[in-house]
């Protein structure tokens, strides 16, 4: 099979090349899912689980990009709850080979069915900013209908989807972010929006919930705005510092088939609609990588 892969940390993206690799088989539990479309973190080839497994043992050439939509073509002993040709999306295991590759091996329980009305590049651009926004905001942040919630980066892939989920189940939603994405944040469902190079955050009425995904600055400008017993949650780093009345919070997005799910009817009568910003072959993979100039949303790497 067709497959991306890099050797040497030290290289980075200039030692990411496109090459055949042997076909993976279905260990207990898992499913090889053909893949259609994939997505990735700029930053993974900075993580140790791309290069190590979990023992600390080397394990590369290694396939990176985990977040995949395809279709199931082998079943591992033990799985249950999928079936051989049906249509998923998911997000593979950070320590095991991802999905810029024609097939890969994943865990069952980290996959979820694809309705039949959404297609293949919409669908992986949706587990990790889609899992993120859920457990930031109603997992982690606790989020409830008629509170207020400060969502940092609006216009992003993450923040785009934590508003349309805020705006869903009716908290009052204000997005920060770059002056042009103003309107497309406000068509979202945001009631507001701040221009974070305008000053205006401190002003602001205090919010139950932050949702943080720059930190920095960021993070510490927000601390001022949280109501008492607020919760501000972070994906940037681990906070620096707790509010003086409240909690902060960081985590990182783990897998999970039920938000998925969830995810997954949103997307399939369009309440959700995920921010595609750019598509790549996988000979192009390389380039989606590499540093230059910002491209709104998600890259995703059409695969077959």
């Amino acid at each position: 099979m067709k497959a991306v892969i890099v050797t040497d940390q030290r290289r980075g993206v200039e030692g990411m090349t496109l090459t055949d690799l042997d076909s993976p088989h279905a260990a207990e539990n898992d499913v090889i899912v053909r893949v259609h479309a994939a997505g990735f973190t700029s930053g993974e080839l900075t993580w140790p689980a791309t290069w190590t497994d979990r023992a600390g043992r080397d394990r590369t050439p290694s396939v990176p990009g985990h977040e995949l939509a395809g279709v199931v073509v082998e079943l591992g002993y033990g799985t249950t709850g999928l079936t051989v040709g049906q249509r998923v999306f998911g997000l593979a295991d950070w320590a095991r080979n991802g999905a810029l590759a024609e097939y890969t091996a994943v865990e069952a329980r980290n996959l979820a069915p694809l309705p039949a009305n959404v297609d293949f590049v919409t669908a992986a651009a949706v587990p990790i900013s889609g899992l993120t926004s859920w457990q930031g905001l109603f997992q982690h942040g606790r989020l409830e209908t008629g509170q207020s919630v400060l969502i940092h980066g609006a216009g992003g892939a993450v923040g785009s989807i934590a508003v349309q989920l805020a705006h869903e189940i009716g908290a009052r939603v204000i997005g920060t972010g770059r002056a042009e994405h103003e309107d497309s944040v406000l068509a979202l469902g945001a009631d507001e929006f701040v221009d974070l190079e305008s000053g205006r955050l401190e002003t602001l009425d205090p919010v139950e919930v932050v949702f943080d995904v720059i930190g920095g600055e960021v993070f510490e400008r927000s601390l001022g705005v949280l109501r008492p017993g607020g919760r501000i949650v972070t994906i940037a780093a681990p906070p620096p510092r707790q509010p003086e009345d409240g909690q902060a919070i960081f985590f990182v997005v783990e897998p999970d088939r039920a938000q998925l799910a969830e995810l997954a009817r949103r997307l399939q009568d369009g309440r959700l609609k995920p921010l595609v910003g750019a598509v790549r072959s996988l000979a192009d993979a390389a380039k989606a990588f590499a540093p230059g100039p910002r491209v709104r949303g998600s890259t995703i790497i059409a695969v077959a």
